[in-house]
């Protein structure tokens, strides 16, 4: 039995990384509606703007995005009004009793001052969708809907070491109409908690 078990690890591992949005992808359930700490009920396309779409699989309880919290909304506050949306989506169904309840969303996004949207994935449906597996783990739709980055925000954790800013390139590339460099980097941060077992 300890055989067939070492045997099935690294499947299951590799699995969960080949089931990854491709990119070129379109949005998947775009239309599905997601409860918002404003209470409002609201989808993908709701947030899509004028010149894309930012995804941010987030959470409450990760230090990898307590290190990156203060880049995302840097992010946001140069980005939106350049007509991208954004959301960040907790999908850590697994902790909800244990810091990634929508209260805890509401207390989170008021502190740190979210100025975007911050949704529940109830059921991590949308994570699964996406092939999301960590937090931060982000998913850039140029205004076609189709996925032009994905994977990681930079290149460190530590903001003043960061070399590269593969989103910010990949925004600044999409909004000039112009094919982003850099498509895809690996994720790195917490993994996302899709069961309570």
């Amino acid at each position: 039995m300890k055989k067939i078990n070492l045997l099935i690890l690294p499947l299951l591992f590799v699995s969960s990384f080949a089931t990854e949005l491709e990119i070129g992808s379109k949005i998947p359930l775009a239309n599905v509606k997601m409860e918002d700490i404003s209470g409002k009920d609201i989808s993908l396309n709701d947030v899509m703007g004028d010149n894309g779409l930012l995804v941010v699989f987030s959470c409450n309880t990760c230090p990898f995005v307590d290190a990156w919290e203060d880049r995302y909304i840097k992010v946001s506050n140069e980005y939106q009004e350049k007509g991208v949306g954004m959301v960040a989506i907790n999908s850590n169904e697994g902790t909800r009793n244990s810091g990634d309840n929508l209260k805890d969303m509401k207390n989170r996004a008021k502190k740190a001052k979210y100025d975007f949207f911050y949704t529940l994935d109830k059921g991590s449906k949308l994570a699964s969708a996406f092939g999301a597996t960590k937090t931060p783990h982000i998913f850039l739709f140029n205004k076609k809907g189709e996925l032009v980055y994905r994977g990681a925000i930079d290149d460190n954790s530590k903001a003043n070491r960061v070399e590269t800013n593969y989103l910010m390139d990949a925004i600044d590339a999409m909004i000039a109409g112009k094919k982003v460099g850099m498509t895809s980097t690996k994720a790195i941060g917490c993994t996302i908690k899709f069961t309570s077992n």
